[in-house]
């Protein structure tokens, strides 16, 4: 792969608390390798702001490996940017070209207000797995791997629920920052294995509760959450949801 240097023009938004009326700002970067990650290209230009003798600018970031989902960007008009299933940590520079013009905002939604630049609270998501997203059972000491039979088929659907890593894209993507999928992909999970059996009622009513509690809006169905989540979570947890949901409200009215 062919190793180049650019420079570079970054939009970026600036906000001091979370009470300060924030606004963009423009920076310049050059000679940005093209194999930096974009976190990286980050870390060069706070470089300069604090030689400048400027405040740096605060971004969310942990492992840089794509697990966390901390590193949350709104780059270029896309959540985590331009490519795929993809963190905004395991975004490299060759994904632009020399003399683009980057614009780079935090989420965008009530239910994640920014804390400074491109950090924003994502607590609610927090709040809304303490509401139910556990299992309540002790289990002791560890037990073999295939003590509980499993179908293959629900243990597939339920890892691949598990590999949401609440990045909060899904919110940032959606036109009424909409939940819905983190929230099914975390129902999903349990709601799929025999460990999740016990809690099952109580824990999608609970989450759903508190999900409508911490301002998220209502489900769009333009799969817009779909193609923006890095771990590329399937709608179909959102129907599996709903369809728990129907069915706990039917045992709660018993």
């Amino acid at each position: 792969m062919e190793h180049y240097t650019m420079n570079l023009n970054l939009k970026v938004w600036r906000q001091s608390s979370k009470e300060a009326k924030g606004s963009f700002k423009m920076y310049r970067v050059e000679n940005i390798s093209s194999e930096m990650s974009f976190l990286e290209m980050f870390d060069v230009l706070n470089e300069q702001l604090i030689k400048a003798g400027e405040d740096p600018i605060a971004f969310d970031h942990d492992c840089r490996e794509g697990i966390c989902g901390m590193c949350s960007m709104y780059i270029n008009g896309k959540p985590h940017g331009p490519w795929q299933a993809n963190t905004t940590c395991q975004l490299h520079m060759r994904a632009f070209k020399n003399e683009d013009t980057i614009v780079v905002e935090p989420w965008r939604a009530n239910a994640f207000p920014v804390i400074k630049d491109l950090v924003v609270d994502r607590s609610a998501f927090d709040r809304i797995i303490q509401a139910g997203g556990y299992i309540s059972v002790n289990t002791g000491n560890a037990v073999d791997g295939n003590a509980i039979l499993i179908d293959k088929d629900d243990a597939d659907k339920a890892f691949a629920a598990a590999m949401c890593i609440g990045c909060g894209a899904c919110v940032a993507a959606c036109k009424n920052s909409s939940a819905m999928l983190f929230v099914s992909a975390k129902v999903s999970h349990l709601a799929l294995l025999p460990q999740g059996h016990p809690e099952r009622h109580t824990r999608v009513l609970n989450m759903i509760a508190q999900m409508d509690k911490e301002g998220f809006g209502a489900c769009t169905n333009t799969g817009a959450c779909e193609a923006a989540c890095p771990k590329e979570i399937s709608l179909t947890n959102i129907a599996r949801l709903n369809s728990e949901y129907i069915a706990a409200s039917l045992v709660a009215e018993k």
